[in-house]
């Protein structure tokens, strides 16, 4: 799956990428959480026939898959990926498979290496980037949901498929990720049916990502800042516990020019 992923990436950047007319500015983002604002990129703009402005357009939506059947958004589980595998078929994601297939913009994504049961291992959190670096682009989809009040909100969830060789070692599931050469016939959902798009579904090709070992800082959402990509190293063995049978002396008091803790 897909949990935490970040876009550190300028607008410019962006735009560039996209092939978008227009952009409004964003700050660096290190640690995207569910239930956040994403950015993604939707090709549904209409134009005139001759005009040859792109059609692409860039907009915020709720990362959290709300299906415009929903009678109340507070009794629906929170929906932020979809499995590529089952999308198409999926009550929950049919329609936006077919009419509202998008590209969520990211500089990478986090995942968590879990241990097998029964150990009492911690996770360990990965940084998955592009190894040659600059922006990927996960597919997408996107739901407009209207509440009973009329309100009107952007979702949008993330899909997943199968691990490449990179990310295999971590996690079973990865985000898709769609090539720029294949931006345009992902999102021409008027003329490519969910079976013409169901090829870009694969996993990214192996050597795409690298993965890098990081701290438990970006486990919390308020740690957003650049520190929850710094790399760490392999975690150094616990020493050997004392014997038991030795009893510990009492602690001297520290030297008079020592900080204290307590």
């Amino acid at each position: 799956m897909c949990g935490r992923f970040s876009l550190t990436a300028t607008p410019e950047e962006v735009q560039e990428l996209f092939g978008l007319a227009e952009i409004e500015g964003f700050p660096p983002r290190y640690n995207i959480a569910p239930t956040q604002p994403i950015l993604i990129v939707a090709g549904d703009l209409r134009r005139a026939e001759g005009d040859n402005r792109t059609n692409r357009r860039a907009l915020l939506a709720r990362w959290g898959f709300l299906p415009g059947w929903v009678k109340d958004r507070n009794d629906f589980p929170l929906l932020i990926n979809a499995r590529s595998e089952t999308a198409a078929e999926k009550a929950s994601f049919r329609a936006a498979m077919r009419h509202r297939r998008v590209l969520v913009a990211a500089s990478g994504f986090y995942e968590w290496h879990r241990p097998g049961k029964g150990t009492k291992q911690k996770s360990t959190p990965y940084w998955i980037r592009p190894s040659a670096g600059g922006i990927v682009a996960f597919g997408g989809l996107m739901e407009t949901y209207i509440s009973a009040d009329g309100t009107e909100i952007d979702t949008a969830a993330i899909l997943t498929v199968g691990p490449n060789r990179e990310v295999a070692p971590i996690h079973d599931r990865m985000p898709v990720v769609i090539e720029p050469q294949d931006f345009a016939r992902w999102l021409d959902c008027l003329n490519q049916e969910p079976r013409h798009v169901a090829d870009l579904m694969a996993p990214a090709r192996d050597g795409y990502f690298e993965a890098i070992r990081v701290s438990d800082l970006v486990n919390k959402v308020a740690n957003s800042g650049p520190e929850v990509q710094k790399p760490v190293a392999d975690a150094e063995p616990e020493p050997a516990a004392a014997p038991a049978t030795r009893k510990r002396s009492k602690p001297t008091e520290p030297p008079s020019d020592q900080m204290k803790l307590f």
